[in-house]
């Protein structure tokens, strides 16, 4: 799998996209589609093929560790790891998986051992969908900071417009680019013409709470 219609249509097919509706993205801007990254996770086929295709990817980048952070990463590391040890064939060396988390400063850590994992191998950092890119920019310092090398980047979908400087790596991959609307809260014509906010994902939840207090 490679075409970024395919990866959508995949998406798709396990409610993983949201369209035709009224979200609040964590930024705070509005918008009219989601990606639903949660949706994908319970399908164990699709994760397999979709990581599948991050190591097609990255096959011949002499890939020993991949670190994902917390919480969706964790399972794409894991499915990363699996196929590039698959394709490296019998007798290879393991592929090993790890997974960066929060610290007290909300910056990414490698903890439980795994930064004695990482360091002095060559690191694959995978994320889901990335906006602004600050958790896979995170992910990739906290790889550095145990001592690994980053060798590059990969993210299922791509809607920010996030490029590798930004996050830090020397090539970033991702198996899906889209462009979706989002508006300041406000400006939002859909806030305008009074259509309901999707409370089940993203912010929206939050941001009638937020709305009700201030209307009190």
């Amino acid at each position: 799998m490679s075409a970024g219609d395919d990866v959508l249509d995949l998406l798709a097919a396990n409610d993983a996209v949201l369209t035709g509706t009224h979200v609040v993205f964590t930024s705070g801007r509005h918008g009219s589609a989601y990606v639903n990254k949660d949706a994908i996770y319970p399908h164990t086929a699709a994760v397999a093929r979709l990581c599948a295709a991050f190591a097609d990817r990255f096959r011949d980048a002499g890939v020993e560790v991949v670190c994902g952070p917390v919480l969706g990463g964790v399972v794409l590391a894991q499915w990363t790891a699996h196929h590039l040890a698959a394709a490296a064939g019998p007798g290879a060396a393991e592929v090993l998986a790890v997974y960066a988390e929060r610290a007290d400063d909300r910056k990414f850590v490698l903890r439980r051992g795994y930064d004695r994992i990482a360091a002095g191998r060559r690191v694959l950092v995978v994320e889901d969908v990335l906006t602004t890119g600050g958790s896979l920019r995170d992910a990739v310092a906290a790889v550095r900071a145990a001592g690994g090398e980053v060798v590059g980047a990969a993210a299922l979908v791509n809607r920010g417009g996030v490029t590798a400087e930004q996050v830090g790596a020397p090539v970033l991959h991702s198996l899906a680019t889209i462009d979706l609307d989002s508006w300041d809260e406000a400006a939002c014509p859909l806030c305008r013409d009074g259509v309901p906010v999707e409370t089940r994902v993203g912010k929206g939840a939050e941001f009638l709470r937020r709305r009700a207090v201030g209307d009190a």
